[in-house]
């Protein structure tokens, strides 16, 4: 496993490689390696923008070059039309966005650090200014529809379709908790913009506590369906009706 001194020895040896190279102006190094480097550890991975010049951009998505001179790259590919993922051959895993400057303000994206530019290269804004996500739905909205979701789930169950209904039951559904517990509890420790599961263990022990009981596995759907249930019943204002068809489909399943 790569410590965090390599993953930062490896941003620096990106940024010796792209100081070397025409069109590239800077370097800037988000999440855990950017601003929030306490929370390195041996599971980190690397976050990185490469800013270039104008019609540099192609050239530094098209090829894997200026990457191969910091380190031999085992794996690669290309998740969005400004970016890659990759793995080093020695185990350290990148996601990376190659951006002219110019679109560096219209770009969502969490607390960089800047670990090089070219002098010549205006300030760099550390956060971005633009909205990770659309404003968040009410309490009551995320209930409904972890409510509906487990409705659904559970009549996809009876219809035989398991694998939908775990999806339903245990991603969807819980996915509504998750916005839940930021919504009513008292959080612990910073929340990443972009994905609401990281480091939820940490920023709701308690909550956290009753995930095994709602998330039990493929072939238990109908206990996960009560535990969700009963969660939201003692945490939100479920209707009575929908509670009630709940736990007809799951003692009519069990």
């Amino acid at each position: 496993m790569p410590s965090p001194v390599q993953l930062l020895a490896r941003l620096d040896a990106l940024a010796s490689s792209l100081q070397e190279r025409e069109g590239a102006l800077a370097l800037l190094a988000l999440g855990s390696v950017g601003l929030e480097t306490h929370r390195l550890d041996q599971h980190s991975d690397l976050d990185f923008f490469v800013l270039v010049a104008p019609g540099a951009k192609p050239k530094y998505l098209d090829a894997l070059d200026w990457l191969e001179q910091a380190h031999p790259v085992a794996f690669s590919f290309y998740n969005t039309p400004d970016g890659c993922k990759l793995l080093f051959d020695d185990g350290i895993f990148a996601e990376y966005a190659v951006f002219e400057l110019s679109e560096l303000p219209h770009i969502a994206y969490t607390a960089g650090r800047v670990v090089w530019k070219r002098e010549d290269v205006p300030h760099l804004s550390a956060s971005s200014g633009v909205r990770a996500t659309p404003p968040a739905p009410s309490p009551e909205w995320h209930t409904n529809e972890a409510l509906t979701n487990l409705l659904v789930g559970l009549h996809r169950e009876a219809r035989g379709e398991r694998l939908t209904a775990a999806r339903f039951i245990q991603s969807y559904a819980v996915d509504r908790l998750l916005a839940l517990a930021a919504l009513h509890g008292a959080e612990q420790g910073g929340a990443d913009p972009f994905m609401p599961e990281r480091r939820f263990e940490g920023r709701f022990p308690d909550m956290a506590a009753r995930l095994p009981g709602m998330m039990q596995g493929y072939q238990n759907n109908q206990a996960s369906a009560l535990c969700i249930l009963t969660w939201l019943e003692d945490h939100s204002s479920v209707h009575p009706r929908l509670a009630a068809e709940i736990r007809r489909l799951c003692q009519q399943q069990s």
